[in-house]
């Protein structure tokens, strides 16, 4: 995983910085994010671990982000209920851990597993989560979303924090925090999913960057250029892009402005018409036939290794037919490729269908 040296401190915490959100988001390292086509967990293996480079680390700016002012609120008056103003006023209450307390207490959760030792370790650093949710707040709709899933991050990191490893928490747990808040976002910034898939990922944080890369050189930033510098299949780099670049439709919505139709009408079914279901089981009638008239033209040995090596669906091996017939599997392997020649000549001869099968 690639190291930001964006708001990098001594010891490996990232300090939140302002900056344009989109940039922040292609800035990450994809890897932080869960590997999963579905909603997986995200694993220690992700995680990088900085390791400290001195014994002083210059510690974030723990203060919580500033609050709107009040400043022209009557004496008395009503003042409208904020969600976030009341969970920075409450995560204020719990107290800041010296190194010292903080090692303690990750050295009791880690040998003894004490939940009230977790519960501290958590509770003294929800700060550093809103810290850095901040650096993603343009990306989501609500900055408490991106609170809660930075909240599950932190208790991941407490759970797999090694004390022994001469890192402090928040330089490990910085790492899981971002990862949930990314995951959050990828999942959330289409109705529909683009980011399911470890190259889909790769290529949501890093293809529009690497495109800009590529016209300042003076290269045409095309798919397979693009797939080579991004070590991705070209067809990945087609489809993200297309899916970056197209707005989400509704299949339930007008095909145009003055047409009563919508999208679900024209789109195709993927099922199979009438027609094409008889044609499918003449065709399955017409095969096994003319399978079995080709196994009344082989030998006694020759009809073993079909039906065992080609028809059935639990193929047996060529060790398991050579003992059985008292061959060598070299010459069972020979009688095989004999076997298929022939079949194909006699599919083409007859049905016309060696085209669609594969004899390999």
């Amino acid at each position: 995983m690639a190291r930001s040296k964006k708001g990098r401190k001594k010891d490996g915490v990232v300090a939140a910085t302002s900056g344009s959100v989109s940039e922040d988001i292609e800035a990450a390292p994809a890897e932080v994010v869960a590997a999963e086509e579905t909603e997986s967990e995200v694993t220690p293996d992700e995680v990088e671990v900085l390791p400290a480079e001195s014994d002083e680390i210059e510690e974030y700016d723990s203060s919580l982000p500033a609050l709107e002012s009040e400043s022209g609120r009557e004496p008395g008056g009503l003042v409208r209920y904020d969600a976030l103003t009341a969970y920075l006023n409450e995560i204020s209450r719990y107290p800041h851990l010296t190194r010292e307390e903080e090692s303690a207490l990750a050295v009791r959760y880690y040998e003894n597993k004490d939940v009230e030792a977790a519960y501290k370790l958590i509770t003294s650093n929800l700060w550093l989560v809103v810290k850095l949710a901040r650096e993603y707040e343009r990306a989501a709709r609500s900055l408490l979303d991106l609170v809660q899933e930075g909240n599950i991050g932190l208790m991941e990191a407490v759970r797999n924090f090694d004390p022994y490893r001469g890192v402090r928490f928040p330089s490990y747990a910085v790492w899981w925090i971002k990862a949930y808040i990314i995951r959050f976002v990828i999942a959330n910034w289409r109705l529909v999913k683009i980011g399911t898939t470890q190259a889909q990922r790769k290529l949501f944080f890093n293809l529009k960057k690497e495109r800009e890369k590529l016209e300042r050189e003076g290269f045409r930033p095309e798919p397979k250029l693009l797939a080579e510098k991004l070590n991705v299949r070209e067809s990945d780099v087609v489809e993200m892009e297309q899916r970056l670049s197209s707005p989400d439709i509704s299949v339930d919505g007008p095909v145009s402005d003055d047409s009563d139709g919508n999208l679900l009408n024209v789109l195709p079914s993927g099922e199979l018409t009438a027609e094409d279901l008889v044609v499918r089981k003449e065709m399955q009638r017409n095969l096994a036939q003319g399978l079995e008239e080709f196994a009344s033209t082989l030998k006694e040995k020759e009809l073993i290794i079909f039906r065992e090596r080609m028809l059935s669906e639990e193929k047996a091996t060529l060790h398991e037919i050579a003992e059985k017939l008292s061959l060598s599997k070299e010459r069972v392997r020979q009688i095989e490729q004999k076997i298929k020649e022939k079949l194909k000549s006699f599919l083409l001869s007859r049905l016309g269908l060696a085209e669609s099968f594969d004899f390999e």
